[in-house]
């Protein structure tokens, strides 16, 4: 019998139709186009508007992406892991609220967080279940809304993220595709560089914590990109090292979309050529769970069975890695 491997199958995405450009933060911030373009390769992020609409809103529109273009059955599915460094609520987990919602009435369902690595240790967690022969359809999503936690009077953060969501499909697979390899990290040095201080048990929200903006995210900027860079770049390395992979066996770089500075030292570390780089950074910024996903997405047209995809991304905590992981399907 052949090993069997996790594969993905199928590619769903969902983005706000609100888009906030970088013209119109300079309406709102001390900051310009040419400083946000050039320092973080952004040039517009997408924002959901309206009330009572949370991260489960984009998460269930990338699922039912999914579902109509592949056929799925959503009663098939046994498994939803909703990755999200911004749920709907605090105790209920949004993947529970989202798998009814789609109709994914035989399946289990958690949050998974894990900041900007949410989607990538998802991807992990989703493959160990289709392989442990006990699961045959397991949903990811990766879904956050970035604005319900941004300080938009703070130029270093409200220039980085936006909302959006991603969604793909884990099935066994027997052919040797799917997932091939990971190498992933953690290290809690990076908690005091990104974070949001108040609203967990240390400091619970208060009329104190409000006031003095402590709910928004805080990030120190220049230690996160140094370790940003530094680590994404190692990983993808490694990971290539200890698969015998050349830069001519990979066919697709699928990185987290932080910063176009982080994407190029990456791409220079693995020797991959600039062609070889999913980027969608301008359009989106960073999405934070969805980035990877998204990209999955908008390039799913150009991605042909049996080529070597390499994902990496580095996230708050600080928690990073890679995976080696190969398509199993022509779009």
């Amino acid at each position: 019998m052949s090993e069997l491997n996790a594969a993905i199958t199928a590619v769903g995405s969902y983005l706000p139709d609100y888009v906030l450009t970088n013209k119109e933060l300079e309406t709102m911030v001390d900051t310009n186009d040419e400083w946000i373009t050039t320092r973080t390769g952004i040039k517009q992020r997408h924002i959901l508007k309206g009330e009572g609409k949370g991260t489960s809103f984009m998460a269930i529109k990338a699922a039912e992406d999914l579902i109509a273009k592949s056929g799925l059955n959503p009663e098939e599915i046994d498994m939803v892991i909703v990755a999200s460094a911004t749920p709907d609520m605090p105790v209920a987990a949004t993947a529970t609220y989202v798998a009814s919602e789609i109709g994914a009435v035989n399946a289990f369902s958690y949050d998974l967080q894990a900041a900007c690595s949410s989607f990538l240790y998802g991807m992990s967690t989703a493959a160990a279940y289709i392989q442990s022969g006990r699961y045959k359809k397991v949903l990811l999503i990766g879904a956050d809304k970035m604005s319900s936690i941004i300080d938009y009077t703070d130029r270093t953060t409200c220039i980085i993220f936006g909302d959006g969501a991603g969604a793909v499909l884990f099935e066994p697979n027997e052919e040797g595709l799917g997932l091939q390899d990971e190498y992933l990290r953690s290290d809690g040095v990076g908690r005091e560089f990104l974070k949001i201080e108040a609203g967990g048990s240390i400091m619970p929200a208060s009329e104190e914590t409000v006031k003095n903006k402590k709910h928004y995210v805080f990030q120190d900027g220049k230690n996160v990109f140094k370790y940003a860079v530094s680590n994404m770049a190692d990983v993808s390395a490694r990971i290539m090292e200890r698969n015998d992979l050349t830069k001519d066996d990979v066919q697709w770089l699928v990185p987290h979309q932080a910063n176009k500075r982080i994407i190029d030292a990456t791409a220079r570390r693995m020797g991959v050529d600039d062609d070889k780089v999913m980027i969608n950074i301008h359009k989106y910024g960073n999405t934070t769970s969805a980035t990877l996903p998204l990209l999955l997405a908008d390039y799913e047209k150009q991605l042909k069975k049996g080529d070597n995809l390499i994902f990496a991304a580095f996230g708050g905590g600080f928690t990073w890695g890679s995976i080696y992981l190969k398509w199993a399907y022509n779009a």
